[in-house]
């Protein structure tokens, strides 16, 4: 009895030790978060206005603005989503519903698990070779929406993987036994239960696309840009590129212009979180009703 008892005072101990560094390195994680985003906001203080909003980068700090990389960034996500979310949803689908469970399929299975884990300058590569040379789709809009979706796509097959196989399964065999085929009971019942986490995954993913830099550089993306995309096959920058551009330059009035731009990425990238959110909300609420 003794030697139960000190058994479990010892685990105890170990326990609220680990539980007391997981803690302090999440606090760390957080104060450095928040030392950071301190830091920017006080360096863009005063430097975004509608002028920065509304004009094109220049040589000068008092003149620089952020149009053309706002418009650039929109332009790339508005194109990988329409060809990332469908080819990643329709892999998931294949995946969890009706390929058979073989060797092969569990192959398949690593390799996209895998794939989520490249770095990304490695799919601006194949995007440059692929995209760039091989399809001539040139340095243009929609080459990097190409490169994009090829890096965001293992993340969202995965992630709709996932929400597919949180749907119970007596529920496919409800729709089964009440004469549905195996589309329909995919259609009218998992896809409407799996909505709220492919579509939380899918969001996600392409928060992640807005943040990257290295694929971009990769592909041609240019660092000035003093026009406004018209179309997919324009040239173009984003708000990652500028930035930098920004933050490589001697003068002290650029390091504010960068958190500034770095404030407006933070904003767009939790405008997509909020709206990950909200959808999938929705998606519960009608699913519950």
């Amino acid at each position: 009895m003794d030697s139960l008892k000190r058994r479990t005072t010892h685990r105890k101990r170990w326990d609220r030790l680990f539980q007391g560094l997981f803690g302090a390195a999440t606090l760390f994680g957080v104060v450095a978060l928040l030392l950071l985003i301190t830091d920017i906001l006080r360096k863009a203080a005063g430097w975004i206005d509608l002028q920065f909003l509304t004009s094109f980068p220049s040589r000068f700090a008092e003149d620089a603005g952020i149009l053309s990389a706002l418009a650039g960034s929109i332009w790339l996500i508005g194109l990988t989503a329409p060809i990332a979310l469908p080819l990643g949803v329709a892999s998931a689908i294949f995946l969890e519903e009706f390929a058979p469970q073989s060797s092969l399929t569990r192959l398949i299975q690593v390799n996209i698990a895998n794939l989520a884990g490249v770095p990304s300058i490695v799919f601006g590569i194949l995007g440059l070779a692929l995209f760039v040379r091989a399809l001539g789709a040139g340095r243009s809009l929609l080459a990097g929406a190409l490169t994009m979706s090829l890096l965001v796509l293992p993340i969202i097959i995965v992630s709709a993987q996932e929400a597919i196989r949180a749907v119970p399964d007596s529920q496919r065999q409800a729709a089964l036994a009440l004469g549905a085929t195996k589309w329909q009971a995919v259609r009218s019942v998992v896809l409407p239960a799996a909505m709220p986490g492919i579509m939380t995954g899918t969001i996600l993913a392409l928060s992640r696309a807005i943040g990257e830099t290295a694929p971009l550089i990769m592909i041609g993306a240019l660092s000035f840009v003093a026009f406004l995309p018209s179309g997919p096959l324009d040239q173009f920058t984003v708000l990652p590129i500028q930035i930098f551009n920004w933050t490589s330059r001697p003068q002290e009035e650029f390091s504010h212009v960068a958190a500034a731009g770095i404030v407006v990425l933070l904003v767009l990238l939790l405008v997509l979180n909020s709206a990950a959110v909200l959808i999938r909300n929705h998606y519960r609420k009608r699913f519950e009703a």
